[in-house]
């Protein structure tokens, strides 16, 4: 009953997440990006962190098998696996086995990933943080051909798809209890909880079936000893063991600490303390009007003085040093302004760029997905009056200002009023001249400005971004 409950659970989970990489259902289960852990994490959602934490204190790593799309969709190809086995009647199938546990190198990734938040490198999170990396592998299949694709999302994207693949299918879940920061970060707490799968030494005839199909490697059957660290309570175990000398229940006894236990109780009061001081180190559909009057050729995005962020983004910083990469703004934006970076600084990091399209005032879809608080919620009225960045008139290819022919584009579609049209002495053209302090950089005169490939209007951004 256990584990039908949590296959409900979790095959909901999974399929919620990989709609909202796909660009479906905001409304409806946008709930779901936000109870992710590592992005709530740099969010500082301290309900979603603590509820995360008590759970796993109560009943072990059981986020990690109903929330984390990463760690369903192991299962998944584990479970593909198993009836490819049954189905095709192979003699000798696949098990698994007790394996112990590989210390240096999940406290290595933990560490690692704590100095890279802490420093603002967010690359090493954006390629092995699951929910960034399943929404990578999400985006590279589901948006393959799209015009905004990038060759590092798909090369990235897929190499990922393969290498979680071949893992889950050889070995289980190693990716969760070896390389996964989160499943480290949880295990520090689930090794203590309180409801845990118990081995019954007096019903237990040492079969071993319940280590063979333990997906996670963490039961030594001779030893009657289950690592709970590394245990995501997937209740295989149980279901599996035809002698009811599995089952899962309150813990109230504790088994004496042994000798060497010291060591590690350090080294955990180190990682604790490394989880805090990273946790406050985080809180520091488009128109395309061709206007006639030049050869209509792809546009290219402008080198810009400062990057571009999307307003609730607050400034640069706050937004590099909180997104995670996981590409649910990428999908959200129907402008087609977001798209993945391939430069190694904001590596799968979302970049904004307005060749293909412009930050559109009634849009704020991004806002309203991203779990990370890299992007925080605004308003239709609220995006309005904010500033991301500042529009530049290059009077070398404007058409107007170089006597080639009137236009107007610029001004006409601008939707804060910020720039106008003003006669050049002597000349009967109008060129276009922008108010600073009225500019929103929603980027609609760049992206339809008819100078090719360089938009005679370009915005560069604005690292704190302010109100209009």
């Amino acid at each position: 009953m256990l584990k039908k409950c949590r296959i409900i659970l979790a095959a909901l989970f999974l399929i919620g997440i990989t709609l909202l990489f796909l660009g479906v259902g905001h409304n409806w289960w946008g709930w779901m990006a936000k109870l992710q852990f590592l992005p709530s994490l740099l969010a500082l959602n301290f309900a979603v962190i603590i509820g995360v934490l008590l759970i796993t204190l109560l009943f072990g790593r059981i986020y990690c098998s109903v929330i984390c799309p990463m760690g369903i969709f192991q299962d998944v190809v584990i479970w593909i696996r198993r009836k490819g086995e049954k189905l095709f009647k192979k003699k000798k199938t696949h098990k698994f086995k007790y394996v112990s546990e590989h210390k240096w190198v999940r406290y290595g990734v933990l560490v690692l990933s704590i100095v890279s938040i802490i420093a603002s490198g967010q690359m090493l999170i954006a390629l092995i943080a699951p929910y960034s990396a399943y929404g990578r592998m999400v985006r590279s299949v589901a948006a393959m051909g799209s015009d905004t694709m990038t060759p590092a999302l798909i090369i990235t994207g897929l190499l990922t798809l393969v290498i979680i693949c071949v893992c889950a299918w050889l070995w289980g879940r190693e990716y969760c209890n070896t390389v996964c920061p989160v499943g480290t970060t949880l295990s520090l707490l689930s090794r203590f909880s309180l409801f845990r799968p118990v081995i019954d030494e007096s019903k237990c005839i040492n079969c071993g079936k319940c280590a063979r199909g333990c997906k996670s490697g963490c039961i030594d059957f001779k030893a009657h000893k289950i690592d709970y660290s590394r245990c995501v309570d997937c209740f295989d175990c149980i279901e599996t063991c035809a002698e009811d000398a599995l089952k899962f229940k309150y813990v109230c006894n504790r088994k004496p600490v042994k000798a060497d236990a010291p060591a590690d109780e350090g080294r955990r009061a180190f990682l604790v303390t490394a989880a805090v001081v990273a946790a406050s180190a985080a809180a520091n559909a488009q128109d395309h009007m061709h206007g006639g009057l030049a050869e209509v050729i792809d546009k290219k995005s402008p080198d810009r003085s400062e990057r571009l962020v999307p307003p609730g983004a607050g400034s640069v910083k706050n937004f590099y040093d909180h997104c995670t990469g996981c590409q649910l703004c990428v999908s959200a934006c129907k402008n087609k302004v977001l798209r993945p970076s391939s430069d190694l600084e904001h590596f799968m990091q979302p970049v904004m760029q307005y060749d293909k399209g412009y930050c559109r005032p009634e849009c704020n879809a991004c806002s309203q997905v991203c779990p990370a608080g890299a992007i925080k919620p605004v308003s239709v009225e609220q995006k309005l009056a904010v500033r991301i960045g500042v529009a530049h008139v290059n009077l070398d290819l404007c058409l107007p200002a170089t006597g080639k022919d009137s236009c107007g584009n610029c001004a006409y579609h601008c939707p804060s009023g910020a720039i106008r049209m003003v006669r050049q002495p002597g000349s009967r053209m109008q060129i276009p001249t922008v108010s600073e302090d009225r500019c929103i950089g929603c980027g609609a005169c760049e992206n339809l400005c008819p100078s090719r490939p360089i938009s005679a209007i370009t915005v560069n951004g604005l690292s704190i971004h302010h109100n209009a």
